[in-house]
């Protein structure tokens, strides 16, 4: 492999001047080449015309312009169809969010209005509650100290009663008590 790369090397050092050589000259190089591409041409192509050749290849790479440009055209229509499709869909989807939105925020405010009433209500049956407890568990007390003092006072009474009458007062008690009970009795 080194070898081959250095005949080409070595070819290419060649002396111009009486010798084969490789042309490094470009210009020169590409007028031969077209030289020879048009001597095979009219070669190989004896009876058939080079131009009609040239005009069918012209023309069918004219058509597959013409129906690339019109795939493009129809995939264009097709997706501005479908960007405006998109697009209603979008309005469609951002009006429902916002009537969301809205009926959410609307339904929050409602909500909260309904807990602060509800909380309110619970609060002045809680006070109502506490109020009338407050009023029994006086009014127990009261009686409570209604019944002592009369406890007390019918003890002190009895106990005065006991220290003071005899016997003869006893009697005379109990016959105007009994004869106040049968003039109720008489009335009736």
């Amino acid at each position: 492999m080194k070898n081959v790369t250095h005949s080409f090397v070595f070819l290419a050092h060649w002396p111009f001047a009486g010798s084969f050589g490789l042309n490094t000259d470009i210009l020169a190089t590409n007028l031969i080449n077209l030289t020879v591409v048009v001597g095979v041409l009219i070669f190989f192509g004896k009876g058939v015309c080079a131009s009609c050749l040239l005009k069918d290849l012209l023309d069918n790479r004219k058509q597959r312009i013409l129906s690339t440009i019109r795939n493009s055209e129809e995939l264009r229509r097709g997706t501005l169809e479908q960007l405006e499709k998109a697009r209603i869909r979008l309005q469609k989807v951002e009006l429902e969010a916002d009537e969301y939105r809205m009926n959410g925020y609307s339904e929050i405010e409602r909500e909260k209005a309904n807990l602060i009433n509800a909380t309110s209500i619970s609060l002045e049956q809680l006070e109502k509650s506490k109020n009338e407890t407050l009023f029994f568990e006086k009014q127990r007390a009261m009686n409570q100290v209604r019944q002592r003092v009369f406890q007390q006072a019918v003890q002190g009474a009895l106990g005065t009663l006991n220290s003071c009458l005899n016997t003869e007062l006893h009697f005379r008690t109990i016959r105007a008590n009994i004869g106040i009970l049968g003039a109720i009795e008489w009335k009736r």
